[in-house]
């Protein structure tokens, strides 16, 4: 036995020293981790910790959610929470300490060091250490980041990577086809998700859901030591240059951008004025639709793949809880908006023409907000949807594998349909909300082209 190591005896821990077990009572010590039963109940499963004593495992914390099957939990961690669950090849804190609460941690997921709260991570996704990733994220397989990366209310599709020193908050992130081929974010980059007003109706779409789910798209990459501006949208195979910041919509597809500096000065400001508010309001209801187009896509597409995973039922209803997570998080901004735009009212005076514009949205905020569930969802695009799942289920019947590679065996015209129907999600909920606010002329290219 090698000094200062462990062994398990009567319900605790004895330290030895010296290659040689202490003889008499005076030189022995217990040591007793906190949750001593819980550690033993671990170990016994045969998950490697090389130092019980260092470990923190809530009470709470179920030992049936943690798979026994080659998961190491390195010294210096914590644990907590009752939906937290670490699936089987998982390695926690290899670089540092790492503290989880209440997440859903795949099949072979590294999380070197840091902080993870209410954050789901699909199969092989990983983050480097002095992470800080809260609540509302969905890391997808084999997304990953390097070393101080802060991330809350933050989605990434299988393959994304974020460099080092990054602070991305309220992002979609999609495109790349493989860990070489990969949409990134540059080192030292920033989303800018926090206006002067205090608002943040800010998050931004950097792909979508209907193509980037298919796994066929170009990669996006955003240049280091950058920045955007949310809420911003932008397509597949597009490079921004380091060093830039994005304040404005690229929806065109492989373009080289050089985002213009804009002119230095100093200018009169109106707060709270609220100007392009039909733009503003269009982001956030795409974004939204873009995050229902994604819940269908598990709960019709993902979820048999889930099943056939140890733990993965548990999982599945953890990334599910995360959309819900996330939706609910851009509505509460919608309508705290909504309340500051009221109090510009009253305050300033209600007058013809924008102002008659902010009226009609803050009368029928609630029924904007319930557009994102419901009888709506559930029936836009069933034809496509069907036509879809049928050929999906064909496809999978006749070809084994993963997730992963069971949507990149697709034929193009499959995909083309899976593609059709969640964008018809999208479209239906952009004509509802047209439909609701009408003096705020919401879009109006979709609107002409579908009468």
């Amino acid at each position: 036995m090698k000094s200062t190591d462990y062994e398990r005896v009567a319900g605790g821990f004895f330290c030895f020293y010296d290659d040689r077990p202490f003889t008499s009572q005076e030189e022995t010590l217990e040591l007793k981790s906190e949750n001593n039963e819980k550690i033993i109940q671990l170990i016994d499963k045969g998950v490697e910790i090389p130092n019980p004593l260092t470990l923190d495992i809530g009470d709470e914390v179920e030992i049936s959610r943690i798979s026994g099957n080659r998961v190491k939990i390195y010294p210096g961690c914590r644990i907590y929470g009752k939906e937290t669950v670490i699936a089987a090849g998982a390695q926690i804190g290899r670089e540092g300490p790492v503290t989880i609460e209440n997440c859903q941690i795949g099949p072979e997921v590294e999380l070197k060091g840091g902080y993870f709260k209410k954050a789901a991570f699909l199969e092989k996704a990983g983050m480097g250490s002095g992470a800080h990733v809260r609540e509302g994220c969905i890391f997808e397989e084999q997304a990953n980041g390097a070393h101080c990366v802060g991330l809350k209310q933050t989605i990434l599709f299988p393959f994304v990577t974020l460099g080092s020193l990054i602070n991305f908050c309220d992002c979609l992130m999609a495109g790349g086809t493989s860990r070489k081929d990969h949409s990134e974010v540059g080192s030292s980059y920033i989303h800018f998700n926090f206006t002067p007003s205090g608002d943040k109706t800010t998050a931004s779409l950097i792909g979508d859901v209907p193509r980037g789910v298919m796994l066929n798209q170009r990669a996006i990459f955003l240049g280091g030591q950058g920045g955007m501006v949310g809420p911003v949208r932008l397509g597949y195979g597009n490079v921004v240059v380091a060093g830039a910041i994005l304040r404005k919509d690229v929806l065109a597809d492989n373009n080289l951008i050089v985002p213009k500096t804009p002119r230095g000065g100093v200018f009169p400001l109106v707060h709270d004025s609220y100007t392009g508010l039909s733009r503003l309001l269009e982001k956030n209801i795409l974004y939204l639709a873009n995050l229902t187009a994604l819940e269908q896509w598990y709960i019709h597409v993902r979820q048999p793949f889930f099943t056939s995973q140890e733990l993965g039922d548990l999982i599945y209803a953890g990334v599910l809880d995360k959309l819900a997570l996330a939706k609910k998080e851009r509505i509460k901004r919608l309508k705290l908006m909504t309340d500051k735009i009221k109090n510009s009212l009253e305050k300033y005076g209600d007058k013809p023409g924008a102002n008659a514009r902010k009226r009609e949205l803050c009368d029928n905020i609630e029924q904007i907000s319930e557009l994102f569930s419901g009888e709506i969802v559930e029936k836009s695009g069933l034809e496509a949807r069907d036509g879809f799942l049928e050929a999906f289920m064909d496809h999978k019947k006749e070809n084994d594998g993963t997730y992963v590679e069971m949507v990149q065996g697709l034929p193009v015209g499959v995909s083309e349909k899976g593609t059709a129907w969640l964008q018809e999600i999208i479209d239906e909920i952009s004509r509802q909300a047209a439909a609701v606010l009408p003096g705020l002329a919401l879009f109006k290219r979709l609107i002409a082209q579908t009468g």
